[in-house]
């Protein structure tokens, strides 16, 4: 079974640098929804079984459009616990002002997960969104128990990248070291055993996508 994670399309709080969690939700930019576009296409020969999103409305739209792309009759379900990490104060603002305001906190979240102490901002750890989200991907993996079932997930850069990696066995203070998600990326894993085990078979691949990255969009 293949689990394809994408993350949702490029916003205008991500073009700004600013905190965007599951409490803020700011529009997607003109050029996110062609880029939605190059992902179905680029997945369209991948029977898939089900397609599963984050509620929140970047994510859903995303998901809709390249779903849509895919030319396939594939369901679409909403998962709350595909949200990104609930963010606290942090909530809509701008890098600079946190590093300002919360240079630990800013560094923890960046580079030492497991020093990332929400007491001072509320919000969740990177332990509290991984236990949040496992079970989610553990439902969805018995909801599809076909063999060679390929499912579509689409979801939030910060708790992708915390979320794949925990579930590749990456200890919480390496959670930051395989590096960051672009927008509207592809991540696959691949699972033999019913979800006890992921392999990783394809990381934050953007080969498909025509715009040349820049350095607002990757978490």
């Amino acid at each position: 079974m293949k689990l394809y994670f994408v993350r949702h399309g490029k916003t205008q709080w991500n073009l700004e640098g600013r905190f965007q969690g599951a409490g803020g939700d700011s529009e997607l930019l003109t050029e996110s929804y062609q880029q939605m576009v190059q992902v179905g296409r680029f997945l369209r020969h991948t029977r898939f079984q089900h397609a599963y999103s984050s509620p929140i409305r970047r994510a859903r739209i995303t998901a809709q459009h390249v779903v849509k792309e895919l030319h396939q009759h594939v369901p679409l379900t909403l998962m709350s616990r595909l949200e990104e990490f609930h963010l606290g104060q942090l909530e809509g603002m701008a890098f600079d002002d946190v590093k300002q305001q919360f240079p630990a906190e800013l560094d923890a979240f960046r580079n030492h997960p497991d020093q990332y102490d929400t007491s001072r901002i509320g919000g969740e750890t990177f332990q509290e969104v991984i236990d949040r989200m496992t079970p989610g991907i553990q439902t969805i993996v018995a909801a599809n128990p076909q063999p060679t079932a390929n499912v579509l997930i689409v979801s939030h850069g910060a708790a992708l990248n915390a979320e794949i990696n925990a579930l590749l066995g990456t200890p919480l203070p390496d959670l930051r070291k395989r590096g960051g998600i672009r927008n509207t990326s592809v991540t696959v894993l691949e699972t033999t055993d019913g979800g006890q085990h992921f392999e990783l078979r394809d990381w934050n691949d953007t080969s498909f996508l025509t715009a040349a990255a820049s350095p607002t969009d990757t978490i």
